[in-house]
């Protein structure tokens, strides 16, 4: 199984038993000068006499573009379309049939092609087996594919496989053979493979040797889109030295990336890095909304933080309802908070009974 990458202490809640150490970040505090202001009341325009309105004209009698309207468009010829390139690739109807949700169609397509040693057929039958797509789940059935495609070289298979062995569950666990696939799916190009092969090496080698020599495949597997590898390789970008100048300015790129993906300690880290200017300039309304957003998802440190940001006015204004009300969510989770508890029975009741009717109904987006 892949090895997790150390989490920063304030992350623990959600990611317990992980390898601590990559990462140094301060904790929210009241931040100097981030108050924000009451909103300022603009100063009163002058009446602009000149101004053209509904009702006037300019002096020279001249009358501004309408612009073309749609009925003007209407039958104008369209620029043509660039040519479509044909295909010249076999049909896979099993995997169309799959793509379309008929599985068992899928299953009896693909069968005789995985019989006669089809790798990418093996696979297919593999992955119905494995998620119980039209047929009951036995991932026992689902391993030995797995294992016959990954023998034929198909790098989605060579993961699985991986996996499979690491664990040891449904074949003779072989954590030698099971690096050695991960490794060979992983320069086949397989994203998964690539982020968990970057774990092995971290593991295998504690300290900043073990986060360089994984940098490569993390980075290979951020670019097609793994929001773990991008999450640890902004965590490695800010934090390990020796990193190439144009590669450390792409931190905070990648942890946003992370975090539109749903990861929500990156969702939580790029509202912390934003608040506190970690990685670029701060941003205090766009560190608020990724605050609010990891704990609506219900990250329980986001929840206390957030509390602390409506109570110091960081990013939005002050509320005290809504900060007892995310106060109350961490609390209740276990996240004690000795200044937001004097900040909570410094409220009247009607302020702690509206907090706790809203905390009451919340529900995790």
């Amino acid at each position: 199984m892949a090895v997790a990458l150390a989490m920063p202490a304030h992350a623990q809640e959600q990611k317990s038993g992980e390898d601590a150490g990559v990462e140094k970040r301060g904790r929210i505090t009241p931040f100097n000068g981030a108050a924000m202001p009451e909103g300022a009341t603009p100063t009163d325009q002058k009446d602009d006499k000149s101004a053209v309105g509904p009702n006037k004209k300019p002096a020279d009698g001249s009358v501004p573009s309408s612009g073309v309207t749609v009925f003007d468009r209407m039958g104008a010829e369209l620029p043509a379309l660039p040519a479509e390139k044909p295909f010249t690739g076999k049909v896979d109807d099993a995997y169309g049939a799959f793509q379309r949700g008929y599985y068992l169609t899928a299953m009896d397509l693909a069968l005789p092609r995985a019989q006669l040693g089809d790798p990418a057929a093996q696979t297919l039958i593999a992955e119905i087996l494995q998620q119980g797509l039209g047929v009951v789940r036995n991932p026992q059935q689902a391993a030995f594919w797995y294992g016959q495609a990954a023998e034929k070289g198909d790098p989605a298979a060579m993961f699985k496989y991986a996996l499979i062995l690491m664990e040891g569950r449904y074949v003779k666990r072989d954590r030698k053979k099971s690096e050695e696939l991960m490794k060979k799916a992983a320069d086949l190009g397989n994203g998964s493979a690539q982020f968990n092969y970057g774990q092995t090496l971290v593991a295998d080698n504690p300290g900043p040797k073990g986060l360089k020599l994984a940098m490569p495949y993390y980075e290979k597997s951020a670019e097609q889109g793994i929001a773990d590898a991008q999450y640890a390789l902004s965590q490695i970008l800010v934090n390990v030295d020796g990193i190439e100048e144009s590669k450390r300015t792409r931190a905070r790129e990648w942890l946003i990336r992370a975090a539109r993906a749903g990861y929500d300690t990156a969702q939580l880290d790029i509202a912390i890095w934003m608040i506190e200017g970690i990685a670029g300039e701060r941003n205090l309304e766009e560190g608020f909304g990724w605050m609010r957003r990891a704990a609506e998802g219900g990250n329980v440190v986001a929840q206390n933080r957030l509390s602390h940001l409506y109570v110091n006015a960081i990013g939005t204004r002050p509320n005290p309802v809504e900060a007892a009300k995310w106060y109350v969510l961490s609390r209740r989770a276990g996240l004690k908070d000795d200044a937001l508890e004097d900040f909570y029975l410094g409220l009247n009741e009607e302020q702690q009974k509206q907090a706790l009717s809203a905390a009451n109904k919340y529900r995790r987006s």
